[in-house]
């Protein structure tokens, strides 16, 4: 049976390598699948991995209607054996339900991967609708670590360094960005309550050595 899955995690988990990897796994196989993708860090049309590697996409819209595109695909006489979504968390909630029907009424395996929180711990509108309608939710297998080695859970925006938590949800980023541009780190829950990152548990360390 077809299956929508959403793949979660933290950032630079690796969620972008393992939807090339399922889509070199399928076409290595003779299947063709339709990659989509929203706010990649490469650019438009891009799905981007840390690990170098690219692959062409269809860039999603925010009006835009998933279903009716697959669908026109289909009708041009193109073949389509499932669908591979990156940065889903930026999808609207009518969008999931998009592709919840590429599922059931199309028969097409749809493979949604994402955050799950923005900077703030709050659910994004894509990934709490994937949650509440995935026939699965996998959390990726590949940790990343916060800065004291602890298992990282929570997305930090971060400004040289400097955890904030204010401004608009979605804000196109990542983990290396230069002076005073706005970038993200992956914080475990208990610094990032604390707003301790990276550079601030530096700073304050270098401070107790000067004391001492």
């Amino acid at each position: 049976m077809p299956e929508l899955v959403f793949f979660s995690g933290t950032m630079d988990c690796g969620k972008s390598t393992l939807a090339l990897q399922i889509g070199h796994n399928r076409s290595a196989r003779g299947l063709v699948g339709v990659v989509f993708t929203k706010g990649d860090r490469a650019g438009e049309g891009r799905l981007s991995s840390r690990l170098g590697l690219v692959t062409e996409a269809v860039e999603v819209a925010d009006g835009m209607d998933l279903s009716a595109y697959l669908v026109d695909h289909l009708e041009s006489g193109k073949r389509v054996d499932y669908v591979i979504v990156d940065e889903a968390q930026f999808l609207t909630r009518d969008q999931v339900d998009q592709l919840a029907d590429v599922v059931d009424e199309l028969g097409m395996d749809v493979y949604a991967f994402g955050i799950t929180t923005d900077f703030r711990t709050a659910l994004f509108p894509g990934s709490q609708r994937l949650m509440e309608l995935a026939d699965r939710v996998e959390t990726l297998q590949v940790e990343a670590l916060c800065w004291c080695g602890a298992r990282a859970t929570h997305n930090a925006r971060t400004v040289d360094g400097v955890m904030v938590v204010e401004g608009e949800q979605v804000l196109i980023g990542d983990v290396d960005r230069s002076a005073g541009q706005a970038g993200y780190e992956v914080l475990c829950r208990r610094h990032h309550r604390r707003r301790m990152t990276a550079a601030m548990a530096e700073t304050r360390s270098d401070a107790l050595s000067e004391c001492m």
